[in-house]
């Protein structure tokens, strides 16, 4: 008697939910496998416990806004905890609406549900077209429109998928106060080897500094800049371990298979107090970007993958006395 042979797994991928946000919505502009299950998940560390846990391939969570700045939580739960990288990115433009259950008058609604970065983007339109509304803010904008759905607020500051998906009335479109805002998100996953270069890459890091010692971050950044490796962002966290203590979170131009790349990660190990790999991955291009455009300025004279091969040749042949 032959064994009906196993059924495939299938592939599932988590998000920051509940569904009907922004995080959904970029998910799903990432080529996934074939029949891959997509699941929301009520928090940014819920999330990324399901790929630490094995329940989960990946887990696209918001690393930050072009208006509201980074994510906290979503740097802190990468840092934290067994590792995880980052192996891909989406950047995705941010077209917030107020919707509610049943068609009103502006002037009719008190309560608007908003996640707090897009309380902040939409600050000046709130203050302007709805004066009387106190803003309280919730989890994400999928729960916004949710929780105005359920009639508990008036209306909700959300996606317009989340409206469509609660069946909400668009009361407003287009409310944030600066219309070119973007949102960037990451692909986390648990370790593995990163995705081949492509020549436009970005290296994320977290980078611990003795606090007690002069100049400490001024050799982080020198050690990047000696080798012609472009840093593009850098955010600073406290630790939770005392006042003063930091990690900071950078985001570099290149990719670890890159010799410039990885002399600075060795060059980091070596002044640091803890260096933590968080990726090389994929840089996104942004909306209305023309395919042509490069922002990866050529490396600097000396900082090519051939100029350190040529210059440890050269080493070598000193070593063995063949001037």
């Amino acid at each position: 008697m032959s064994r009906r042979p196993a059924p495939r797994r299938v592939p599932r991928y988590v998000y920051l939910g509940p569904e009907g946000t922004f995080a959904e919505q970029a998910l799903r502009t990432v080529p996934l496998p074939p029949r891959a299950r997509l699941d929301p998940a009520p928090s940014v560390p819920e999330a990324l416990d399901a790929v630490r846990a094995g329940e989960a391939e990946a887990a696209l969570v918001p690393l930050e806004n072009s208006i509201g700045g980074a994510e906290g939580v979503t740097l802190d739960e990468i840092a934290n905890g067994s590792p995880l990288v980052i192996i891909r990115e989406v950047v995705l433009p941010v077209n917030f609406v107020l919707a509610a259950r049943t068609e009103r008058a502006l002037a009719d609604v008190r309560t608007v549900a908003a996640h707090p970065n897009a309380a902040r983007q939409c600050r000046g339109w709130l203050r302007d077209n709805v004066p009387q509304a106190t803003v309280v803010e919730v989890l994400s904008n999928g729960a916004a429109a949710a929780a105005a759905a359920e009639g508990t607020y008036d209306a909700a500051i959300c996606a317009p998928i989340g409206a469509t998906r609660n069946k909400l009335v668009v009361l407003a479109e287009e409310i944030a106060d600066h219309k070119d805002s973007l949102t960037r998100f990451a692909l986390v996953a648990r370790p593995q080897k990163p995705p081949e270069p492509t020549g436009d890459d970005v290296t994320s890091l977290a980078v611990y500094i003795a606090a007690d010692r002069v100049g400490a971050l001024l050799s982080v950044l020198t050690e990047l800049a000696v080798r012609g490796v472009n840093l593009t962002r850098i955010e600073s966290r406290p630790t939770g371990e005392r006042l003063g203590r930091y990690v900071f979170f950078l985001d570099c131009t290149g990719h670890v298979a890159q010799a410039r790349m990885g002399e600075a990660l060795q060059g980091l190990h070596r002044v640091c107090a803890e260096v933590k790999f968080l990726g090389s991955y994929p840089r996104a291009r942004h909306p209305g970007e023309p395919p042509s455009a490069s922002p990866v300025p050529p490396p600097p004279p000396g900082t090519s993958d051939e100029d350190f091969a040529e210059s440890a040749a050269w080493l070598e042949r000193l070593r063995a006395g063949d001037f």
